[in-house]
């Protein structure tokens, strides 16, 4: 799907009302991204080495690592941003997703899967603060750009999850994004329709059914620009059902936003 140019262009009227249109909006982004530059000049360890680092974001050796793999990788699939081995992506092929591409930070692989996993296990909540951080710059770098109204909403998590964990891994990424790139930020748009199963426990089969009519969108949302923000995109299945969801209800484009993407035969 085409893209609208991103420079000075002006949300559709009939989604303004979703949008981080107003210059009030503007102002309180600036302020956020004000308060986060701060943040990024205080001493702090690297989370992953424990050496000399700054704003709990990762030191330029541990980036470099982190980023390696997906930019070594010689090809991404254009929509859903598997490291590639061969011409055809294996999971498209498959799956005929219904969101229109992918923006990931890094491949699923040692050492920034160590991030994620110690952030959803270990309670490490500044975590969601690094892995935003890797992803915003992925997202400032990715072509074409994102509209300026695009609305960004986190993947809601299940009942199960919250009790284990006591947060939503998704949502605490997606407040942290939402004070690097200025784009709307809104968790309401999506809802859960039942508990579903762990997705990480199921194959890949079970993993397209389980998830078919799990999320719905209960508010119209016209010509937007939606983009789902995730912490590990696997199979697609989960953002092709929400893409499908948001699109019954009138989005003109989905984009999903994740931290790390499985390289294809692990996890599935």
């Amino acid at each position: 799907m085409a893209y609208p140019t991103p420079a000075r262009e002006s949300a559709p009227s009939s989604t303004r009302h979703l949008s981080f249109g107003s210059a009030c909006a503007a102002r309180a982004w600036r302020l956020r991204r004000g308060w986060d530059d701060l943040l990024r000049r205080i001493p702090c360890d690297c989370p992953l080495c424990g050496g000399p680092a700054a704003g709990n974001l990762l030191c330029g050796v541990c980036r470099g690592d982190v980023l390696s793999a997906r930019a070594a990788a010689p090809a991404h699939c254009a929509v859903c941003a598997l490291s590639l081995r061969g011409r055809q992506c294996p999971d498209c092929a498959v799956l005929c997703p219904a969101f229109d591409r992918v923006v990931a930070a890094f491949d699923y692989a040692a050492p920034g899967d160590l991030l994620i996993r110690h952030m959803k296990n270990r309670h490490r909540h500044a975590h969601a603060r690094t892995l935003a951080e890797l992803l915003a710059g992925a997202v400032e770098c990715a072509a074409p750009s994102l509209p300026r109204h695009t609305i960004m909403v986190p993947v809601p998590a299940s009942r199960d999850a919250l009790k284990r964990r006591g947060f939503n891994p998704a949502a605490e990424i997606a407040r942290a994004l939402a004070r690097r790139l200025p784009y709307a930020l809104r968790p309401e748009l999506l809802q859960r329709t039942r508990e579903g199963r762990r997705q990480a426990r199921l194959p890949r089969e079970q993993r397209l059914s389980s998830v078919e009519h799990l999320y719905a969108c209960p508010t119209p949302v016209p010509g937007a620009a939606i983009a789902v923000v995730d912490d590990v995109l696997t199979t697609g299945s989960t953002l092709d059902s929400i893409a499908r969801a948001f699109k019954a209800a009138g989005a003109a484009s989905v984009t999903g936003l994740v931290v790390a993407r499985t390289p294809y035969g692990e996890g599935r």
